[in-house]
């Protein structure tokens, strides 16, 4: 949730052009309060399986301090509202962007992707990827290469993200019944897949310097940080050992994942500044 404000905030401050700081702020509130609402009515319709599964058996839908029908309502009411006052205070085609970020993750992902496919995360792994090109058109009224990149960086961030977790989350999600790439494939598999991933995420990082879009600051950190994560996605295919370890390679990749999205985004707005 923090990284999808953040990489939206990223994406409004390396933007060409101007936004008052007052609006720029009212578009950067509208896409809290609708990753909110995606999260909101994510869990109204998941309590099912929430309650089945420790990481989210506290949640409060199956911990009973919600109710269904107050999560519902609160979900919908923090959607029309994010999405009409990005509209009227900023402009329609972030309300647009907005309005299907949230509907993707809803109703995509939840509903038809989530309980029906190991690929959920791949697919579902878009509705994650859209804040920059809110934060984006929120300066602009466009989209272009750059924010389009980011997209792609975020897109191809998350199956390692998630299925790194998912390996030392496995037994939760088999108890659940979620098709997670490790309780359908196998371990082995979902490793090959995290390192496949990696492998193609970072030189889609190293394009925006590459086409001349960022400059020398931005194209440094993407290279070191590749480098690192690279090493890690390796680490976890080569993993034999036990993963309840708290050093084991899937939790330090997971760990590390969430650094990494901050540091490319980051370098991203202090290229813009000190190089642009």
């Amino acid at each position: 949730m923090s990284l999808v404000i953040f990489s939206a905030a990223c994406a409004l401050l390396t933007a060409p052009g101007h936004v008052h700081p007052f609006i720029g702020c009212v578009a950067i509130l509208c896409v809290a309060i609708g990753a909110g609402a995606s999260g909101a009515l994510n869990q109204w319709y998941e309590a099912d399986i929430d309650a089945l599964m420790k990481r989210t058996a506290n949640r409060p839908l199956p911990a009973g301090r919600v109710s269904p029908d107050e999560a519902l309502a609160f979900g919908v009411a923090l959607a029309v509202g994010s999405v009409a006052v990005m509209g009227l205070a900023v402009n329609w085609l972030a309300a647009g962007i907005l309005a299907g970020s949230i509907l993707f993750y809803s109703v995509v992902y939840t509903v038809w992707l989530k309980r029906r496919t190991p690929q959920n995360i791949v697919i579902g792994g878009a509705a994650g990827a859209f804040p920059p090109l809110i934060g984006w058109a929120a300066v602009t009224g466009d989209v272009t290469a750059l924010p389009w990149l980011m997209v792609a960086i975020i897109f191809l961030w998350t199956p390692p993200h998630f299925w790194s977790l998912a390996l030392f989350m496995e037994a939760d999600y088999a108890k659940a019944g979620v098709p997670m790439l490790p309780v359908v494939a196998g371990e082995t598999a979902t490793r090959q897949q995290i390192l496949l991933y990696t492998l193609v995420l970072v030189p889609v990082t190293i394009l925006p310097w590459a086409l001349g879009l960022t400059g020398w600051v931005y194209g440094s950190v993407a290279a070191v940080t590749g480098a690192i994560f690279i090493a890690r996605a390796v680490a976890v295919y080569r993993n034999t050992a036990t993963l309840a370890a708290e050093m084991a390679p899937e939790k330090r990749l997971f760990k590390y994942s969430l650094l990494y999205l901050f540091l490319i985004f980051a370098a991203l707005v202090a290229d813009h500044w000190l190089v642009a």
